[in-house]
């Protein structure tokens, strides 16, 4: 789920689409019908490179929720009422500190027969961590499935996103582990960017580690903000809130900016995300610098100008009618064949097919306008989220 679409968010990739609604399948829900209330195309979950809007996946989530009547969307080993996780996070809203909102939030699953069996470690590690370590981990599997293995993935993301939103700061992540095996290698790519570091698989128990100097970190959200959060689930859960509280969220937040302006300052040097030099200046460094502390959080300059590139070519090329050498030339290529070149580098196809066989109504069998909308087709019709 690296998720960054044309405007700077993130896009979700097939493997989580797949994975939440096999729970739905297995339960005997049809869910070709929920996938195109989502705006998916269901032949596109057999493309292994096939990625989506923050704002579709939401749509399926909320679908899946309604049609299972389970927030784990059939999943976990056992069925989770809608609306539990929202009386968690009330139960813990009121916390001092972060540890004692994160333990109240995992007793509280663990009044439910067949929930998550969730705990935090205050300075004892776990596999391969050093002492003085907190570590929040989910003992046992919760189902032996692969597809199901989402689950636990899901509960670390959204615990490490609620523990980091509660305080209204990053928590960088020393390190993770899951109890499943390795995915593929693209896919295992596609983790680091979820949790910044570099994921290890096969142990003992899904957990990660991280400073407890975080533990004592006071809560400063209120039931106000816990309600805008809730509304905005699970984009605001499943997503990655940046805080600025790292480089690489800083400089990424300078290039997904410098889409919308035109690249230079003031919009001066339209067509171009600004360099590295630019970047540096805006964050007040030298570029030496810039380039040490990118490295230093296992990334670089031209990494993350990739990424932004990427995400912003699969953004518009779905969800926009903006031709293709206007993007290119947007996204700061020097030439049409320099984009397609990339695009098939990150994607396997050139612009022009991604567009024919994922945009925005691919797959769906509208039909022709004429002002009316026939008994079905509401939601069909495309629209800007």
């Amino acid at each position: 789920m690296g998720w960054t679409t044309s405007r700077g968010r993130r896009t979700v990739t097939v493997h989580h689409v797949r994975a939440a609604v096999h729970g739905a399948q297995r339960l005997g829900v049809d869910t070709a019908p929920l996938l195109q209330r989502a705006r998916i195309p269901p032949l596109l979950l057999g493309d292994d490179r096939a990625r989506f809007s923050p704002e579709q996946f939401a749509r399926l989530v909320r679908a899946l929720h309604r049609a299972t009547g389970d927030e784990f969307l059939g999943l976990g080993c056992a069925r989770s009422r809608p609306g539990t996780f929202a009386m968690m996070c009330y139960a813990s809203i009121g916390c001092p500190d972060l540890g004692t909102a994160l333990e109240r939030g995992a007793r509280f699953y663990r009044l439910f027969p067949g929930g998550p069996d969730l705990a935090l470690e205050r300075g004892e590690g776990g596999e391969g961590s050093d002492s003085g370590e907190a570590v929040f981990g989910i003992h046992g599997r919760l189902r032996t499935r692969h597809e199901s293995q989402i689950v636990a993935e899901w509960l670390m993301l959204i615990w490490h996103r609620l523990a980091g939103w509660l305080i209204g700061r990053r928590i960088p992540l020393l390190w993770t582990q899951f109890a499943h095996p390795a995915p593929p290698p693209a896919a295992a790519y596609e983790y680091e960017q979820l949790f910044d570091c570099v994921p290890r698989f096969g142990g003992d128990r899904t957990a990660a580690g991280f400073d407890p100097r975080w533990l004592s970190a006071p809560v400063i959200q209120d039931e106000a903000s816990l309600q805008a959060l809730l509304r905005r689930a699970p984009v605001g859960l499943l997503g990655r809130p940046e805080y600025g509280t790292t480089v690489a969220e800083q400089v990424r937040h300078a290039l997904a900016g410098g889409l919308r302006t035109g690249g230079g300052p003031g919009g001066r040097r339209a067509g171009r995300l600004p360099d590295l030099r630019e970047v540096a200046a805006r964050l007040a460094v030298s570029p030496a610098t810039l380039r040490r502390r990118l490295d230093e959080e296992d990334t670089s300059f031209q990494r993350l100008k990739d990424q932004v590139r990427r995400d912003a070519a699969i953004g518009g090329l779905r969800e926009t009618g903006e031709p293709i050498e206007e993007l290119a030339v947007r996204l700061g290529f020097s030439e049409g064949a320099a984009f397609h070149r990339a695009f098939r580098r990150w994607t396997g196809m050139t612009p022009g097919a991604y567009r024919l066989t994922y945009g925005r109504t691919a797959g769906c069998q509208t039909p022709r306008r004429t002002g009316r909308v026939r008994p079905g087709e509401a939601y069909l019709r495309p629209r800007e989220t």
